[in-house]
């Protein structure tokens, strides 16, 4: 029996982590359910699950949780503090990090610091912190799996292979809801549009940025980090179907890609039973029932965000915490309609040339990045 902490238990990572504890009970235990303010759905979780210990990270929801949860044995928590202190309680076995954006960040590294196997599906944590994050999973002797589905079946393909050189990653992309709309047409997309994201079902920021390709840039990033990577080997490729989630070419040309039908439930049931694979229900490929797979490459003016995170990439230092603030607060001014779609990428270009750049790897350096970033992002949001 597995003791897992999910770190964002209401959001779309989640949900469906449970529906894979729900499924293997006899694996699996849902020992700390942690939430930002979903307060409703995390009570509803506890009473399900009757976990150990829940955090409900918005102070001003603690006693409604505490309240509801009063007539049983859970220990429950509030504020940022709390969710470092619980991943590091003995009893837990592995670390779902499935927080959204930069808030995910201090809790990993708290989770690193306890020497606990982490699943991570906060990529920010990596994008911004990605090289010391990486040197403390080294020096922790810690394992780190990805939840991603690229990242997930990038790991699946290299398994067996992990001796043999890498030419390149095939990162595919979906291409997202604009994929066939021109430069001019960008200007009137609405945030209710770019929520409809034609293969995946995710949580709304994390859906913007696919709109945007942001989120294809994060995972190039990430990519990079997790795999020892340069920028240039990671090729990113369109490909509306998302039926290959991502491919491996090896130094003598061969491919090696994974395919499945689009459902997050696999790679993280993965991650969270490495190397064993689960029985998993569901929906299967079928590859007879397949009309056509198609590949495109990706028009980076159209989508200038990815091109902003290969920059990012390759200059590193605290540009990709750069790049993360801004995009957290350009992405969240988009849905709340301050701004049109087309501005996104325009702030995080201005953030990124506006925000003095500083080579050191160093959380403190990453934490005093981000608030800059974000105040320099929100006043060009005014």
């Amino acid at each position: 029996m597995k003791q897992l902490a999910i770190l964002g238990s209401t959001g779309s990572i989640g949900t469906q982590a449970l529906d894979v504890v729900r499924s293997h009970p006899e694996r699996f235990s849902a020992h700390i359910l942690t939430a930002g303010s979903n307060a409703e759905l995390l009570i509803a979780q506890a009473r399900e699950f009757q976990p150990d210990t829940v955090v409900i990270a918005d102070e001003r929801k603690y006693e409604q949780v505490r309240d509801a949860l009063a007539d049983l044995p859970i220990k429950v928590y509030t504020g940022e503090e709390a969710l470092c202190d619980v991943v590091a309680m003995p009893s837990v076995d592995m670390v779902l990090a499935a927080m959204v954006g930069f808030a995910g960040l201090r809790p990993t590294i708290a989770a690193l610091e306890a020497r606990k196997p982490i699943a991570l599906a906060n990529k920010e944590t990596l994008v911004v912190a990605g090289e010391y994050i990486m040197q403390r999973v080294r020096e922790q002797q810690v394992p780190l799996l990805p939840v991603d589905s690229e990242h997930s079946a990038i790991l699946q393909c290299l398994v067996g292979d992990f001796g043999n050189s890498v030419e390149k990653i095939l990162l595919t992309a979906s291409g997202g809801p604009f994929r066939r709309k021109d430069a001019a047409e960008l200007q009137h997309v609405t945030p209710a549009d770019a929520l409809h994201h034609p293969n995946w079902k995710m949580g709304a920021k994390i859906t913007i940025d696919s709109a945007t390709l942001m989120n294809k840039g994060f995972e190039m990033i990430e990519a990079c980090h997790l795999f020892h990577l340069r920028p240039e080997q990671i090729e990113v490729v369109v490909h509306p179907e998302s039926v290959v989630h991502s491919a491996v070419q090896f130094c003598d040309g061969a491919i090696k890609a994974q395919l499945g039908v689009p459902d997050m439930r696999l790679p993280i049931q993965y991650a969270l039973s490495y190397p064993e694979r689960l029985g998993l229900s569901g929906e299967r490929l079928n590859l007879f029932a397949l009309q056509k797979l198609t590949f495109e490459p990706v028009d980076m003016q159209k989508f200038p965000c990815l091109a902003y995170a290969y920059e990012a990439a390759h200059r590193g230092g605290n540009l990709p915490c750069t790049m993360n603030a801004a995009n957290e607060v350009a992405n969240l001014a988009f849905r709340q309609g301050k701004i049109p779609f087309t501005r996104i990428g325009e702030i995080i270009r201005a953030t990124m040339d506006a925000v003095p750049f500083d080579n050191q790897v160093a959380p403190d350096v990453y934490f005093a990045t981000d608030h800059e970033a974000r105040t320099v992002a929100e006043q060009l949001i005014l």
